[in-house]
């Protein structure tokens, strides 16, 4: 595998690009220069003298955390997923694929501009009504969308996320030292760590996650996958995608939104604007699991709150996961 990255030379670049066809016979690479952080992948804006593109490029780790493996093909999933929603409305709010090199791991898309992600909602602690639907729409029309039998399991992507999610933060001695994230922390995670009512609803949950399902889910629909730019909306790193239950994606986008703003009733809000079958208990289960899961597990979040307003937000996951 040739590894690709921000000390790639232009030259090797230029080289790579012309053997594939990427490049016009005599496009030149002027710069390369890094959209973003990428949490799973190697991502790089590529400029020429005609346009830009985006590389990305999968590792057998996590490129954020590079003690955790991670399997390699996971970037097929995302050009499978991407190939997927191509012929419906999804298509308006993805990047094009320009080309892909399975050997290399190495994926090219459309260049959607300068976008930002949604993570400054955290701080903003509020989302605006139009960008609400607008999410909720998208995630419907995804989960509306039949794809064939063929499509990726995904299974080595979803027993790594099963990890994140439905294990590792509820050990009460998982290896991470959450004083080292905010003093106190440890302490307070403890309750819900050691809650036997948490604990059997949370691998119920797992479990489920791990089955076949019959619906395309994106597997990481949060405000680090959703890019804005100008007026447009789009949805990005659909690695962790597979097919499954719909209450997954809508409980995530439920939780994130919860987390930003402090407010339950979002939960409702979603599931009543979803054009589609939802189990809002499930939906509110896997809410509160992913709250719990960012506040006291590994895959911690840009989110600037005291110990007492993540104490309110863990009370409020463990309503959501008990609720009746």
């Amino acid at each position: 595998m040739t590894i690709i990255d921000a000390n790639t030379s232009l030259e090797e670049l230029q080289n790579y690009l012309l053997s594939k066809e990427w490049l016009n016979p005599a496009e030149k690479i002027t710069a390369v220069e890094k959209p973003g952080d990428g949490n799973m992948n190697v991502v790089l804006r590529i400029i020429t003298d005609q346009r830009s593109f985006i590389l990305k490029q999968s590792r057998p780790y996590v490129q954020k955390y590079q003690q955790i493996k991670a399997p390699v093909n996971r970037i097929a999933v995302e050009k499978q997923f991407y190939q997927a929603v191509r012929d419906n409305a999804v298509h308006a709010h993805v990047p094009k694929i320009i080309g892909f090199d399975a050997f290399e791991n190495l994926l090219l898309l459309e260049d959607l501009g300068h976008c930002e992600d949604m993570v400054y909602i955290y701080h903003k602690q509020a989302i605006s009504n139009r960008q609400l639907d607008r999410l909720i729409f998208i995630l419907g029309l995804i989960h509306r969308k039949k794809v064939s039998s063929n499509f990726p399991e995904n299974m080595e992507m979803r027993k790594l996320n099963h990890q994140h999610i439905f294990e590792l933060p509820f050990l009460e001695d998982n290896g991470f030292q959450l004083d080292d994230v905010q003093l106190g922390l440890q302490e307070l995670s403890l309750q819900f760590k050691k809650d036997k009512k948490i604990k059997k609803v949370v691998k119920k949950v797992g479990k489920k996650y791990l089955e076949p399902g019959n619906t395309l889910l994106h597997g990481d629909y949060y405000p680090g996958s959703w890019m804005t730019e100008a007026e447009n909306l789009y949805i990005i790193d659909p690695e962790f995608g597979f097919v499954g239950f719909p209450e997954f994606d809508l409980g995530v986008m439920a939780a994130h939104i919860i987390m930003a703003t402090g407010k339950k009733g979002y939960m409702k809000r979603i599931h009543a604007a979803y054009q589609g079958d939802a189990d809002l208990e499930l939906m509110s289960q896997m809410a509160g699991i992913e709250i719990m899961r960012r506040l006291i597990g590994l895959a911690q979040l840009p989110l600037d709150r005291t110990l007492k307003e993540k104490s309110k937000l863990l009370k409020k996951a463990r309503k959501l996961i008990l609720a009746p």
